[in-house]
C-alpha cells in the first residue's frame, strides 16, 4: 500500500516504506584542537576555551576592561554599540561605558542594544527579517546585532593563536553557542545562521558550530563538582525555624573572596573522571537542574545512566521568561508609578545614556538584597533624572515621593532612593513565585518523582533572595546545590559539552513532529469533508502523520526514516511541509493546535537517462534525527545511493 503524502502540500509523493526509528551511523569524530564556547547570556556574556589534548583544563577569557566593582568580572554584559551609520562600535563594559560618557544631544543617534536576547524567545513568528529595538528606538536587523556581537567573541578567541602555534584557523576550532533549552528550532536555528553571518563557520561545515542548552551544559558540569566547589544549602542548620542567612551570605563572600584571588590565573581544572558529589550517586538517581539566568528559567531533568556515564533527559525542558530581568522590570514599574509613566517613557526617550545609568545602579542594590536584611538599600538616581523631573514636571523628585501611593520608598538626603527590604521583596517576589511554581509543578510530574539533587545555576542563583525560597520550598524534598562560581557554571559546562557532545544520551521531544499524507477513506471513520476521489480511488487527506511525539525518549543517533517519491519524472526538488503540535493526540493537520512549522527540502540531481528507465518510479529515502540538540536531516537516493542534498528550515515561514 503506497501512500501519499498530502496533496494539500502541491505535489503529492508516496511514501512506500516506513521504517521504525533506528540507529544512524555513529557520526565519525571531527579533528579540531581546540573548543571554543560562548555563552551567549540575556544580561552577561562570556566565552571560554579548552584544547583537546588537555580536556581537563578549561580557560577562561580574561578579565574584561571597565568590570563593574564587586562583579567577578569573568563575564562582559550583553550590551552592544553601533555607530548612527550602523557600523560595529564596541560590545561589553566598553560599549556601557562609551555610550554612557557621550553627550545626550550625541547619545539620541546612537544605536545601543541590551538584554536582547529576549526578543527571540518572545517573538512568535521569528524570521530573518526580525527586527530588534535600539534603547533610542530605532530599527535594525536581529540577526545583524546578534552577528555583530558573536564576531566580537571570535576576534577576542582567533587570539587563542598566540597561545598555540599550531592552531591553523580554518577547521581547528570547533564552535559551541548556548541556548535556553525551551527554546523552539526557529530560535536555535536564527543562533546557528548568526553565527554563519558572523563568520564563526562557514555554512559548508555545519557540524563545526554546535548549540548546547543551557540546563544541560550546567549538568554536565555539575557532574565534575568537588564537594569543596559547592554551597549545599541543604545543610545549613535551622535556627528557629529560618535559615541563618548570613552564613550563606558569608560562604558566599569566602567563595567570591577566593575567585578573586585565582581570577588572575585563568584557568580552571576539573575532574578527569567525575566529581566528589557524583561518585555518591548510583545510576539510576535523578536530579533537577534549574538554570535560573537574566531571561528565562530553565529546567532540565536527567538520570545518570551509569556512574562513569551518560545522562539521560527524563522530561522534556520547561520554563519560561522568569529569568532576573524581571525583578529590573518591576523596578521600572515601581519608579512608574511614583514619577509617572509617561515621563519615565519620555526620560528614557530623552536621556537614554542616563536611563543605563539608573539600570547600572539598581543592579548593584538587587545583587545585595537578602531576604532578612533590615537596613535599606539606596538607589542612586543619576543628576539628570533629579534635574529633568524638575524641569518637566516643575516640582522636586521628593515631592513626587511624598505624594505618590507606594509605600517603604523614602527619599534619601544624599539623593537616593531609600527602599525598604520589603519595598525590595516586593520586586522579587512576582519573578521568584514563578520560579518555584515552576519547579513546583515539574515534581508534580510522574517522570520526575524521587529526586535526590537540586542544583541552581545561573546568574540569578547567585541571588541570597532566590537561594532563600528556592531552599524553603523544596530544602526537605531534596538537597539544594549551588556550585560555587555559579555565573560561570554553564560557560565551563559548554565546553565540555563540546569535547565531548555524546554525554547527553537521550532526551526527549519538546513537540509532536510529522507530516501530512493521504490514506485510505473510512466510511464512518474520516469524515466527508476530508474525502478526496482521485484515480477512481477514495482517499482521506490531512492525516497527520507523526516522526516522533511530544516527550517521547529519542537516543542521540536514532533516526526516523521515510522515502518519497517524486510526484513527476525530471523533478528537481522535493518540499516537504512539517507540522507540530504541543500535544499527542492530534489526527489532522487542520486539527486545533497543529501548525506548519518548518520544511524539508531535498533537491535532486539530474538522472543519467540511459541507465536509468522511466519506468521505475524514483525513491529518496530521508533520516530525520529528533535526538539532538536541534532537529537535522539526510537523505539519499535509493536506486544509486547516492548523497541528496537535504536542508530544513523553520525561519522562513
Amino acid at each position: 500500500s503506497c501512500r501519499e503524502l498530502g496533496s494539500v502540500d502541491g505535489s503529492s509523493f508516496s511514501s512506500p516504506t516506513h521504517s521504525p526509528l533506528n540507529e544512524a551511523r555513529a557520526q565519525r569524530p571531527t579533528s579540531f584542537s581546540v573548543v571554543v564556547a560562548i555563552d551567549f547570556g540575556t544580561t552577561s556574556s562570556g566565552y571560554a576555551f579548552s584544547f583537546s589534548n588537555d580536556p581537563e583544563a578549561i580557560h577562561m577569557m580574561r578579565k574584561w576592561e571597565g568590570g563593574d566593582p564587586g562583579v567577578a568580572n569573568q563575564k562582559t554584559p550583553t550590551s552592544l554599540l553601533l555607530t548612527p551609520e550602523g557600523a560595529f562600535h564596541s560590545f561589553g563594559y566598553t560599549a556601557r561605558d562609551y555610550y554612557h560618557d557621550l553627550d545626550p544631544e550625541e547619545a539620541r543617534d546612537w544605536l545601543y542594544f541590551e538584554k536582547f536576547k529576549m526578543k527571540i524567545h518572545s517573538t512568535s513568528d521569528l524570521t530573518m527579517k526580525t527586527e530588534l529595538e535600539a534603547v533610542n528606538g530605532k530599527k535594525v536587523q536581529a540577526l545583524e546585532v546578534f552577528a555583530h556581537a558573536l564576531r566580537f567573541f571570535k576576534q577576542h578567541a582567533v587570539q587563542l593563536k598566540d597561545q598555540c602555534p599550531s592552531l591553523q584557523e580554518k577547521d581547528a576550532i570547533r564552535w559551541v553557542i548556548t541556548v535556553p533549552a525551551i527554546w523552539k528550532q526557529p530560535a536555535k536555528q536564527f543562533m546557528r545562521e548568526a553565527a554563519y553571518k558572523a563568520g564563526l563557520v562557514p555554512p559548508a561545515n555545519p557540524e563545526q558550530l554546535l548549540i548546547a542548552l543551557e540546563p544541560e551544559a550546567a549538568s554536565i558540569y555539575c557532574r565534575k563538582l568537588r564537594l569543596n566547589q559547592l554551597i549545599d544549602l541543604s545543610c545549613k542548620p535551622l535556627a528557629n525555624g529560618l535559615a541563618p542567612e548570613l552564613s550563606i551570605d558569608s560562604s558566599f563572600r569566602q567563595a567570591r573572596e577566593q575567585l578573586r584571588r585565582s581570577r588572575h590565573s585563568r584557568t580552571f581544572l576539573v575532574e578527569s573522571g567525575v566529581g566528589e558529589l557524583w561518585s555518591e550517586m548510583q545510576a539510576g538517581d535523578r536530579y533537577i537542574v534549574a538554570d535560573c539566568g537574566g531571561g528565562t528559567v530553565d529546567l532540565t531533568v536527567h538520570q545518570i545512566e551509569q556512574p562513569q556515564g551518560t545522562l539521560k533527559e527524563l522530561y522534556k525542558a520547561s520554563g519560561g521568561p522568569y529569568g532576573a530581568v524581571g525583578v529590573d522590570l518591576a523596578f521600572e514599574t515601581l519608579l512608574g508609578q511614583i514619577f509617572g509613566e509617561d515621563f519615565i517613557a519620555t526620560f528614557k526617550a530623552k536621556r537614554p545614556a542616563a536611563w543605563v545609568d539608573l539600570t547600572i545602579a539598581f543592579e548593584a542594590r538587587k545583587r545585595a538584597a537578602a531576604p532578612f536584611r533590615a537596613n535599606p538599600l539606596n538607589v542612586s538616581l543619576p543628576f539628570s533624572f533629579i534635574d529633568f523631573y524638575r524641569r518637566h514636571r516643575g516640582q522636586n523628585v521628593e515631592t513626587a515621593l511624598k505624594r505618590s501611593s507606594v509605600n517603604f520608598v523614602k527619599w534619601s538626603s544624599q539623593g537616593m532612593l531609600r527602599m525598604s527590604s520589603e519595598a525590595m521583596n516586593d520586586l522579587f517576589q512576582p519573578t521568584v513565585s514563578q520560579i518555584i511554581r515552576h519547579i513546583d509543578e515539574l515534581l508534580e510530574k510522574p517522570d520526575v518523582k524521587g529526586i535526590k539533587f537540586l542544583f541552581l545555576v545561573g546568574g540569578f542563583a547567585e541571588s541570597a533572595m532566590l537561594q532563600h525560597a528556592v531552599q524553603s520550598a523544596f530544602g526537605s524534598l531534596c538537597r539544594v546545590i549551588i556550585p560555587q562560581d555559579v555565573g560561570l557554571t554553564i560557560l565551563k559546562g559548554a565546553v565540555l559539552f563540546g569535547l565531548d557532545p555524546t554525554i547527553v544520551r537521550v532526551r526527549r521531544s519538546p513537540l509532536t513532529y510529522g507530516v501530512g499524507v493521504l490514506n485510505k477513506f473510512v466510511e464512518g471513520k474520516h469524515p466527508q469533508e476530508k474525502l478526496l476521489v482521485k484515480e477512481g480511488k477514495n482517499w482521506c487527506t490531512d492525516i497527520f502523520e507523526k516522526f516522533v511525539s511530544v516527550d517521547q525518549s529519542v537516543a542521540l543517533g536514532e533516526v526516523v526514516q521515510r522515502s518519497y517519491c517524486p510526484a513527476r519524472v525530471g523533478q528537481r526538488k522535493i518540499i516537504i511541509n512539517i507540522y507540530c503540535c504541543a500535544t499527542d493526540d492530534v489526527v489532522y493537520i487542520t486539527d486545533p493546535g497543529v501548525r506548519k512549522c518548518g520544511t524539508i527540502s531535498l533537491e535532486l540531481e539530474e538522472l543519467d537517462e540511459p541507465r536509468c528507465p522511466k519506468s521505475r518510479r524514483r525513491e529518496i529515502r530521508a533520516s530525520m534525527q529528533f535526538g539532538d540538540t536541534e532537529l537535522k536531516v539526510a537523505a539519499m537516493d535509493v536506486r544509486t545511493s547516492k548523497t541528496v542534498r537535504a536542508a530544513i528550515d523553520f525561519l522562513s515561514n
